[in-house]
């Protein structure tokens, strides 16, 4: 059991784990939303970017509170039929981070309404959408302490070079990310 983040009475904190194409997906959270997503490391790329229907919950599928059950669907759906995704409901989320007022949440939910499936910002760009266009380093610690990556989309945040940068999950991950949306994108476009 953890404490509540507001000091009120703990939460019942579930674990769950998604089975994805990029291996085994760690999600945990409580009835009033999730907490944290813990990516794999990865040292191989999973072959191809193809909508994977190995997509599934392997551990904790029991008794899920509902901020769970959203997650694992909105991932099971980015990563097997990526056009739903705008249709489901975003889990609530419980994390610390996320309820203070803070620079970093501001960038964060920024990053989560402007920035679509398929599409990138510089780091640059997204300082500039979230309301302070000097503060693109300050972006990339917001990235770096996302605690809800791929529903967050920090992977689609790269440098104003076009080079993809840092990522949680490492640079094979987020390359993996950023062309499984590009390939899914191209194939809805024709």
């Amino acid at each position: 059991q953890v404490n509540s983040k507001q000091g009120g009475s703990p939460c019942k904190e579930k674990q769950v784990v998604l089975l994805s194409p990029l291996g085994r997906i760690k999600i945990s959270g409580c009835e009033t939303g999730v907490h944290e997503i813990k990516l794999p490391k990865m040292s191989l790329l999973p072959s191809g970017a193809e909508p994977s229907v190995a997509c599934e919950v392997c551990e904790g599928a029991a008794e899920m509170p509902e901020p769970l059950q959203q997650c694992t669907a909105w991932l099971r759906a980015y990563f097997c039929e990526p056009e739903t995704t705008g249709s489901l409901p975003v889990p609530a989320f419980h994390h610390p981070l996320l309820q203070r007022d803070s620079f970093t949440r501001q960038v964060l939910w920024t990053l989560l309404n402007d920035v679509k499936f398929g599409e990138a910002v510089s780091y640059k760009q997204l300082a500039d959408l979230a309301g302070n266009s000097r503060a693109a380093r300050a972006v990339g610690g917001a990235m770096r302490s996302n605690p809800i990556p791929i529903i967050i989309p920090c992977h689609r945040v790269i440098r104003s070079s076009g080079d993809t940068g840092n990522y949680g999950g490492g640079h094979l991950m987020k390359e993996w990310l950023l062309s499984h949306e590009k390939l899914q994108k191209e194939k809805l476009a024709r």
